[in-house]
């Protein structure tokens, strides 16, 4: 997707942009290969992903996060890494840049030996294709970690560490920042004309309140959304911006030291990293479920029928029953539960359908007879399966609640 188009507010990512994401990253990525080589792919061990409203201090607080984290070389800003005429344009109109530009920019710069220890980087992700891309390329560091681990390279991939830092002000104060600059700015300008110095650049969207407003909210609809995906992934800091520069500096600090004690070691992290996340997990059962059920109706289609038909017939009433409760709890003795395979079919369809089944069977004795001789009760075992059945009930108002 083109960054030219706009996303409604509040709307999530697309299959359009997972697969452009995809397609992007792995075109960048080969190139990556193809010119340095996989095993020289070493990126810096923490990078710090910098974003915020405009006039949130971005630029104030980089050198600051570099000082305090200690790395030596300079924040990279991606607004200077594109300096094509076509990217000048669309910065000055306050929109982004492609992304396909950008991510390949970025890479090759953060590969530079500079940014070994660590790196801050100023203006990225900006859109939901941006996201996606950095999420590949996490997944993309640590795959390369536990490949080399036990080779000469394996010091080249130390477990990588994503800091996503969002400074945020409010619209008011982003547009009054942005103007703010634009006079300081022109004052500058014209102190450098007399002096007969370089005259610096003057940003056009900070000279009118009319293009600070439309910055800002391109900044709320196409970046700040994006970048709530990420919370649930990286170390996610969202400081408050507004207040003097030591102020937000202290909140700074306070973020960064509290999350630094929750990082793993490295003996940590390579003694659990073998057990997959939980979203791996999820998404690889799902997979498997949707290919277990077209087995089951191409390959046992008679079962599988009967299966369906005993969940139609048996347990849908007693489930309709106990909408409310969000459980359902049902003893039969059905002969279909004899196959196991009917058992497996039974759980994967009302997995398929949101639901939680359990089927235990549960052997019971039942006296029939006395042998005559011996006096010894016969008995004959009947099996009764008992299914619970959970899913999500609904929710009843109560009085005045």
């Amino acid at each position: 997707m083109s960054d030219a188009q706009t996303r409604p507010s509040g709307s999530s990512v697309s299959d359009l942009e997972v697969k452009d994401a995809q397609i992007i990253f792995d075109s960048v990525w080969a190139s990556l290969e193809r010119e340095f080589g996989r095993a020289k792919l070493s990126f810096p061990r923490e990078i710090f992903w910098l974003n915020g409203a405009p006039g949130a201090g971005k630029g104030t607080n980089t050198q600051f996060i570099l000082q305090y984290r200690d790395y030596g070389a300079e924040p990279i800003v991606v607004s200077d890494l594109l300096s094509s005429p076509e990217a000048k344009k669309r910065i000055d109109a306050g929109m982004l840049v492609g992304d396909r530009e950008v991510v390949e920019l970025l890479f090759r710069k953060l590969l530079e030996p500079q940014f070994e220890t660590g790196a801050v980087v100023d203006g990225f992700p900006r859109s939901m294709v941006q996201v996606e891309c950095l999420k590949h390329l996490f997944s993309r560091l640590n795959e390369l970690r536990q490949e080399f681990r036990h080779s000469p390279e394996g010091i080249r991939f130390p477990k990588p560490h994503f800091h996503i830092l969002v400074l945020f002000v409010d619209e008011n104060e982003s547009v009054r920042r942005q103007l703010k600059r634009g006079a300081e700015a022109i004052s500058l300008s014209e102190r450098a004309k007399a002096d007969g110095a370089p005259t610096p650049e003057v940003r056009k969207t900070d000279l009118s309140a009319e293009a600070a407003r439309n910055r800002y909210r391109v900044f709320k609809e196409r970046t700040y959304e994006p970048l709530q995906s990420l919370r649930d992934i990286f170390h996610y800091h969202f400081i408050n911006a507004h207040g003097s520069l030591p102020e937000v500096q202290a909140r700074i600090i306070k973020e960064l030291q509290y999350q630094s004690s929750l990082e793993l070691s490295e003996e940590t992290y390579d003694l659990i990293s073998p057990i997959p996340l939980s979203s791996q997990i999820v998404q690889h059962a799902r997979q498997d479920l949707v290919r277990r059920l077209d087995d089951y109706a191409e390959r046992h289609a008679v079962t599988f029928r009967r299966v369906i038909d005993l969940i139609q017939d048996k347990f849908l009433p007693i489930i309709r029953s106990h909408a409310i409760s969000g459980q359902a709890h049902v003893n039969t003795e059905t002969p279909v539960f004899d196959d196991s395979l009917a058992i497996a079919m039974f759980i994967d369809i009302f997995s398929e359908r949101g639901f939680h089944a359990v089927v235990d069977l549960h052997r019971i004795e039942i006296p029939e007879s006395v042998e005559p001789i011996s006096g010894r009760i016969l008995t004959r075992v009947k099996k009764v399966w008992r299914v619970s059945i959970r899913f999500e009930g609904s929710e009843i108002r109560r009085g005045g609640a």
